[in-house]
């Protein structure tokens, strides 16, 4: 009996990870072997970048709203602490949208908080 290979299913795997490597620098994007070891730790990559996007993003968010309520004359934790006190809530995205792009509504919360 004839050995069943299947060409038809290996070659659309290899298809599929050599289609996803257009691009990368050198082998990478045309050995099949090389491409799949990439591919394999670059979606790894991605996986562990959406986590770390979250992280990055409340960092800068907190950074704006400290140079912010400085400029005011309170420090970051104070003014959290107080808007917590009064129950605001206001998550650091919108804070930080505020300080950044409406400073005088921003300066009126704070001074509400003080």
């Amino acid at each position: 009996m004839p050995r069943s290979v299947n060409a038809v299913a290996s070659r659309a795997r290899r298809k599929r990870i050599l289609k996803a490597a257009k691009g990368y620098y050198g082998k990478r994007k045309n050995v099949y072997t090389v491409a799949k070891n990439v591919m394999e730790k670059g979606l790894t990559y991605s996986y562990v970048g959406r986590k770390l996007k979250k992280r990055e993003y409340r960092t800068l968010w907190i950074a704006r709203i400290n140079a912010a309520v400085r400029a005011e004359g309170i420090t970051y934790s104070e003014f959290i602490h107080k808007l917590n006190e009064k129950s605001i809530d206001l998550n650091r995205k919108v804070l930080a949208d505020l300080a950044m792009n409406e400073p005088e509504a921003f300066k009126i919360l704070v001074n509400s908080v003080k």
